[in-house]
C-alpha cells in the first residue's frame, strides 16, 4: 500500500516528466539560435578586420533581451517574455501553467553550458600559455593587476562621493565594479590576433588572472560591507591565503604528476583516452576553485598551463580545439543577450542621470587599466598601450558586479544603470582597441617583408611569410649576394 503523503509528490512529478521532451526541445531551439547569431556576427566582423569574439557579442545582443527576445533569461518569477517559449508554446501546445518551468530548466541548462564554455575557453589559454614566460613575467603581471584594480577603484569611488554626492558604501561598490577584467574575451582576442604567446600577451593573461583573483577580493569584501556595514578580515584573509595554495600548489603539484599522466594516457586503449583524461583534471581542479569559493575558471586555467609542460601538449591542443568551437560561443553570445542596451536611450528621462555618471565611470574605466601599461617594468621596446587595453573589457565579471549589487539593494537605479552602461561600452569597446593598437606598434623584431629578414640576416621566420611586393626570384638573388 502506497502512503498517503507520496501521491501528491507522485502527481506533482508527471507534468515534470511530460514537459522532459519540452525542455530539450527548447534547448535545441536555443542552441540553433546561439550558434547562428555567433557564426554571422563573427563572420561579419572578420570580413571587416575586427575580432569575431565581438560578433557573437553584438550577435548576443541582437538575440537577447534588447532587441529580438529570442534568448533570455529569468528574472525574478514573472511571465518569461521568451520568443522560443512563445514559439514552444504554439508549435507543441505547451500548457501556460507548465511554460515558466519548461523556460526556467531551459535558461539553467544555457547558463550551465556558457560556464562550461568559459572553464574549456581558460583551459584553451592555459594550454596554448608558456609557465616558464608567465613566471618570468610574473612580477610584471603582478603590479600590472595591482594597479589596475587599485586605481580605478580609488578614483572611481572618489569621484563619485565628490563630484555625484553619491553615499559611500553604494560610491564603494560601484568602484570595485571597476576593478574588473574580463580574461575570456582578452584572451579570445589576443588568441584570434596570435598574440596569446608574445610578452604583451603573456603579461595580460597573468595580470588578468591575478585580477580576477583581487577582483573577487575585492567583491567579497564589498559585499560584506554592504550587508553588514563592516569588513570581515578573515574572510578576506581566507581568500587571499586560499587563492594564493591553490593557484602555486595545484601548478606545482600537477607538474609533479604529469609524468604519471603521460604513462597512464599512453596505457590506454581506448578512444578519446588524452582528451577525457585531461578534461577530468580539469574538472577537477576548476571543482577545487570553486568549492574554495574562488572561480572555476583559474582551475581550468591552472589545468591547462600544468598539460602545456608535457609531450601531450600539441596533441591536446588539436583536440580541444572542436570541444571549444562548441561550447564557447554559447558563452559569448550569453554575454551579449544578457545585456540590456535600453539603459543606453538618452531620450528615456530616467536614464539621463545614469548617463552622466556613467560617462565619468567609462572614462575612470578606461583611464584606470591603460595605465597598467606603465607599470610594466624591466620590459625595453613593449607595447604598453596594449597591455593596458588588453585589461579594459569588463564583460560578464562586472555584471556579476551589478547582480550582487542589486541584489543587496545599495545601488540607486541611476547608478545601476550607469555601471551596466560602463560595462557594455567597455566590454565592446576592448576587442577593437585591441586589434588597433597591436597594428599600430607591431612586436618588437618582427618583419613583414622576407626580404628584410633576408637582409637583417635573421634567423626568426618572418609574422607574414610572403610579400606581393617580394617575389621568390628576388628574395634568392639577395641571398646569393650576400652569401657571395
Amino acid at each position: 500500500m502506497v502512503p498517503s503523503f507520496r501521491v501528491p509528490s507522485l502527481l506533482a512529478a508527471a507534468p515534470e516528466a511530460e514537459s522532459g521532451p519540452l525542455v530539450l526541445a527548447a534547448v535545441l531551439l536555443s542552441l540553433v539560435v546561439i550558434y547562428f547569431a555567433a557564426k554571422l556576427g563573427g563572420e561579419i566582423c572578420a570580413r571587416i578586420n575586427l575580432p569575431s569574439v565581438l560578433g557573437e557579442l553584438i550577435g548576443g545582443v541582437i538575440v537577447g533581451v534588447s532587441a529580438l527576445h529570442l534568448i533570455v533569461f529569468p528574472e525574478g518569477s514573472g511571465t518569461p517574455d521568451s520568443a522560443i517559449l512563445s514559439f514552444l508554446q504554439m508549435t507543441t501546445g505547451l500548457e501556460p501553467e507548465s511554460a515558466f518551468g519548461v523556460f526556467q530548466a531551459e535558461s539553467e541548462v544555457i547558463s550551465v553550458l556558457a560556464e562550461l564554455g568559459v572553464i574549456i575557453l581558460l583551459f584553451e589559454i592555459g594550454l596554448e600559455s608558456d609557465l616558464k614566460e608567465l613566471i618570468r613575467v610574473g612580477p610584471q603581471a603582478a603590479v600590472v593587476a595591482v594597479v589596475g584594480v587599485a586605481v580605478p577603484f580609488a578614483a572611481g569611488t572618489a569621484g563619485l562621493i565628490a563630484l555625484f554626492g553619491v553615499p559611500t558604501i553604494p560610491a564603494v561598490f560601484a568602484g570595485a565594479a571597476l576593478t574588473a577584467t574580463s580574461i575570456g574575451i582578452t584572451a579570445k582576442v589576443l588568441a584570434e590576433l596570435q598574440r596569446l604567446s608574445s610578452r604583451e600577451g603573456q603579461i595580460i593573461i597573468g595580470a588578468a588572472v591575478l585580477d580576477d583573483v583581487l577582483g573577487i577580493i575585492v567583491l567579497a569584501v564589498v559585499a560584506s560591507l554592504a550587508k553588514t556595514g563592516e569588513i570581515e578580515i578573515s574572510q578576506v584573509v581566507y581568500l587571499i591565503v586560499g587563492a594564493a595554495v591553490f593557484l602555486i600548489g595545484s601548478i606545482f603539484l600537477g607538474r609533479f604528476l604529469s609524468p604519471y599522466f603521460v604513462a597512464l594516457v599512453n596505457r590506454m586503449n581506448t578512444r578519446g583516452q588524452l582528451l577525457l583524461s585531461s578534461l577530468i583534471f580539469t574538472f577537477v581542479l576548476a571543482y577545487i576553485g570553486a568549492a574554495i569559493q574562488l572561480e572555476a575558471i583559474l582551475g581550468a586555467f591552472a589545468a591547462g598551463l600544468v598539460l602545456a609542460e608535457t609531450e601531450k601538449r600539441h596533441e591536446l591542443e588539436e583536440q580541444v580545439i572542436p570541444v571549444a568551437d562548441i561550447l564557447v560561443p554559447i558563452f559569448f553570445v550569453t554575454v551579449g543577450a544578457r545585456t540590456d542596451v535600453s539603459v543606453l536611450n538618452p531620450l528615456d528621462p530616467a536614464n539621463r542621470e545614469g548617463l552622466i555618471i556613467a560617462t565619468f565611470l567609462i572614462v575612470v574605466a578606461i583611464i584606470g587599466k591603460v595605465v597598467t601599461g606603465l607599470a610594466v617594468f624591466g620590459q625595453p621596446g613593449i607595447n604598453r598601450l596594449a597591455i593596458g587595453v588588453g585589461m579594459i573589457p569588463r564583460g560578464e565579471v562586472g555584471l556579476v558586479f551589478v547582480g550582487v549589487g542589486s541584489a543587496t539593494g545599495v545601488l540607486s537605479q541611476s547608478l545601476e544603470a550607469a555601471i551596466i552602461v560602463m560595462v557594455i561600452l567597455t566590454t565592446f569597446l576592448a576587442p577593437a582597441l585591441l586589434r588597433v593598437v597591436f597594428q599600430a606598434a607591431p612586436t618588437e623584431g618582427s618583419v613583414t617583408d622576407p626580404a628584410i629578414a633576408v637582409l637583417d640576416g635573421s634567423d626568426n621566420p618572418p609574422l607574414v611569410t610572403s610579400s606581393p611586393q617580394t617575389s621568390a626570384s628576388e628574395v634568392e638573388s639577395i641571398q646569393e649576394s650576400q652569401s657571395g
